[in-house]
């Protein structure tokens, strides 16, 4: 699989080294046949007999589900799921995550039912064994749509038990190492779901050292030409720089001799894919990226880290800029350490990464740190229980998501935004430190505190001074949020947020408040079209059983889930109310209601006068909200004589009666127009669009927001012509006005400003 570093085989464990190939003497054992139990047993000497014994049983339930069953390799199908088994007993991974990894692939392609599982072997191994099997079994539109809905499964699975997701990661590991024999296409695909998906999973949980290696070995699959380019380049220079890595060294344990500091100083080099990334991130060749070599201390304590700190401070000269102290503030997968680049003797830059042996192992195996090493676990700084407690915050915050998106791609696109992982620290105003990625912002520190704090954000403070909410956080920000009772999300917010939780809490209240006023507005639409029936529209009470039957009637016909989930389709235009009120009628006849011979006289007639169907009387005030859109085309204000369109999920759109636009509207669907009114006291102003033609001059525009102002009209928005030069620019305005009165005042005193040449309307 490429070229190796002496580093990079210096950082893996004994369990992901690769064995030495020996020729077994004579006398001795044969070599270990992979497929078998004791390919295995070697690794479960830290659990006790009885549960080998349960793990021994595993296996042989495992090998006879997959009996005659092959890897592309040729070897028999068993040898994977061992592979596996041996991956997470390396972590130290309680027998039943071993057993879950010798059967994880038993119910996906050998047809073992969770019934079947959780009888031979206990329900929280087959909950393992089912978190871990895809949803292959059910029938999706797509692929993307299938891989979705496995995805989230297994995410949410991870989020009940973190177990799910190491099993899985080993999975994908053993898959890596071993996927040279598939088509090219399939390889393909999956290195770069691996680099995608996985990969990040693992960085996000601390999992550093299978991070590394599920990106550089989907690099290799997916670039072979480019990594190979550079891990010839990569073998040179180290070639080239031994001498320089070696001095280093040397001076180095004889400094910290020299403070009697107990150090242990190991080399690290950048992995192929690390180093091409830089290149593409900086637009530099090989030669250019400096810091390939580097070396890292590992002390006794954590103030041994700060010594050990200045002592190489001592050594050698720090870059300024470059030094970075995750110790004190840790990143949000529980990383921590001090990091320094500085310049050797032949001016090349070196960075050290310092930190304790529980910091290590942290940095190194994330939250499998709690098991690798929970004897020693004393839950201090840096321990695997920060690690645990960081990676949990982040596996809870896959609920919440959970809680408010039920589509798998969306659920999937959010959670690969909380993948990212480079991060910005900020803190609150009583010095709490928060963690978000990077291009965060206000809106994203309000849900990180609470989905009720971001639901009513109104304004933000960063350092004490008044900023935008899409403005971006730095690290260091002392960020205050300023909340209303009345405020709500805005959708433009979705525009920059960063978070996945920002992101589904903004989208769940948005559909939330949309689903709400839709009912709303179809209960009205229903009620003035069953009017035109001469009926009066049941009520949807828990006591009145007869309205319930009714209602489940109707449900059942329109095939929609039930009153509710109908009216909202009645108020998103997606079911016509005329059509539903008529079935509702003869269900209602049916029952023995008769007509109202007053209400249906009375609907006729003002139907007959309007010329439109007997939907009509929907006042519009402003306060509508979603379900009721003033149309961009033509902007209609009060006093505007309007129509309403009830479009096709858009809900009701309201166009003038002169919109060439519904017009056109008008004679494709005339069955979804109806009559719509202005309320005479509406609540806010609404916008129109205005065209001025202005002579061009100096403050000519402050002479033209100066006469807008006068009217007590405000300024939306503004659009003017590119052409400095000429005499006279057009301008177009976007004004809110009270009406049309209101527009008229406001012209008026637009044309006597001197600048202004010509002031009109602008309509469709």
């Amino acid at each position: 699989m490429g070229i190796r570093s002496f580093a990079a085989e210096l950082l893996l464990p004994a369990s992901l080294q690769p064995r030495a190939k020996t020729p077994a003497a004579a006398g001795q054992e044969p070599k270990v046949d992979p497929a078998s139990f004791a390919a295995l047993s070697d690794h479960l000497h830290y659990l006790g007999k009885a549960e080998v014994k349960q793990i021994r049983e595993a296996y042989k339930f495992a090998d006879e589900a997959h009996l005659g069953q092959f890897r592309a390799s040729g070897e028999p199908y068993i040898t994977h799921p061992i592979a596996v088994a041996g991956l997470v007993a390396d972590w130290r991974l309680d027998a039943q995550a071993v057993m879950a990894a010798l059967m994880h692939d038993a119910m996906e392609d050998c047809g073992v039912t969770k019934i079947e599982l959780i009888q031979r072997f206990g329900a929280p191994t087959a909950e393992l064994v089912d978190g871990l099997t895809k949803l292959d079994k059910l029938q999706f539109s797509t692929r993307e749509e299938s891989q979705a809905e496995s995805f989230r499964k297994m995410l949410l699975a991870m989020a009940r038990d973190v177990r799910v997701i190491l099993i899985k990661l080993a999975d994908r590991l053993h898959n890596m190492r071993t996927m040279a024999a598939m088509a090219p296409a399939k390889r393909m695909r999956i290195a770069q779901e691996t680099l995608d998906i996985y990969a990040p999973i693992a960085h996000r949980l601390g999992l550093n050292m299978i991070y590394r290696e599920l990106q550089e070995r989907s690099f290799e699959f997916l670039h072979p030409w480019r990594h190979a380019a550079l891990a010839k380049a990569l073998q040179r220079a180290r070639g080239h720089r031994r001498d320089i890595v070696e001095r280093v060294r040397g001076e180095v344990e004889k400094s910290f001799g020299a403070a009697k500091l107990k150090v242990q100083v190991s080399g690290r080099e950048k992995t192929v894919y690390s180093i091409y990334r830089k290149m593409r991130e900086k637009h530099a060749g090989f030669a250019q990226v400096s810091d390939i070599f580097g070396f890292r201390i590992v002390v006794p304590q954590t103030m041994d880290c700060y010594l050990a700190l200045g002592t190489l401070h001592q050594l050698y000269k720090p870059v300024p800029g470059r030094f970075k102290d995750y110790i004190a503030i840790p990143k949000a997968n529980g990383y921590q350490s001090l990091h320094t680049t500085l310049v050797s003797p032949l001016g090349t830059a070196v960075e050290f990464q310092i930190r304790t042996e529980q910091m290590h192992a942290v940095a190194e195996s994330g939250i499998a740190a709690h098991w690798l090493y929970k004897q020693k676990d004393k839950g201090g700084a840096g321990s695997p229980a920060d690690a645990q407690r960081l990676g949990a915050m982040w596996l809870k915050s896959l609920l919440d998501i959970q809680d408010e998106t039920r589509d798998a791609s969306e659920f999937l696109e959010h959670v690969k935004i909380d993948l990212v992982p480079d991060a910005v620290y900020v803190f609150t105003p009583k010095s709490k430190i928060l963690a978000l990625p990077r291009g965060a912002s206000a809106v994203d520190f309000a849900y990180a505190i609470h989905s009720d704090v971001g639901d009513h954000t109104v304004a933000a403070k960063v350092n004490g001074e008044p900023v935008a909410l899409r403005t971006e956080l730095k690290s260091g920000d002392v960020v205050e949020v300023i909340t209303a009772p009345g405020a709500r999300p805005n959708p433009s917010w979705l525009n920059f947020v960063r978070t996945g939780r920002a992101r589904s809490k903004i989208r769940h209240f948005l559909k939330t408040m949309e689903q709400e006023e839709s009912r709303a507005l179809g209960e009205k639409l229903l009620a003035q079209a069953l009017r035109g029936e001469g009926m009066v529209l049941p009520s949807g009470e828990l006591d009145d059983m007869t309205a319930q039957a009714l209602w489940a009637q109707l449900a059942r016909w329109s095939g929609n889930r039930g009153r509710a989930d109908l009216l909202v389709d009645i108020g998103l235009g997606k079911k016509i109310a005329t059509i539903v009120a008529k079935r509702l009628a003869q269900l209602m006849t049916e029952q023995g209601r008769r007509p109202d011979a007053v209400t249906l006289t009375m609907n006729r007639f003002r139907a007959a006068e309007e010329a439109v169907p007997a939907l009509h009387g929907v006042v519009i005030d402003g306060s509508e909200g979603a379900s009721v859109q003033l149309a961009a085309c033509c902007r209609p204000i009060p006093g505007d004589e309007i129509r309403g369109y009830l479009g096709r999920g858009e809900g009701l759109v309201v166009h003038t009666a002169e919109c060439s636009v519904g017009k056109r509207l008008a004679e494709r669907d005339p069955e979804r127009w109806m009559a719509v009114e202005w309320a005479e006291q509406p609540v806010k102003n609404f916008e129109t669009s205005v065209k001025l033609l202005l002579r061009n001059g100096k403050g000519a525009l402050a002479q033209v927001a100066q006469a807008i102002s006068s009217a007590e009209a405000d300024i939306s928005h503004i659009d003017m012509d590119n052409e400095p030069q000429s005499e006279a620019v057009e301008l177009r305005l976007l004004l809110a006005v009270r009406d049309r009165q209101h527009l008229a005042d406001v012209l008026r005193t637009l044309k006597r400003a001197p600048p202004v040449l010509r002031a009109s309307r602008l309509k469709s």
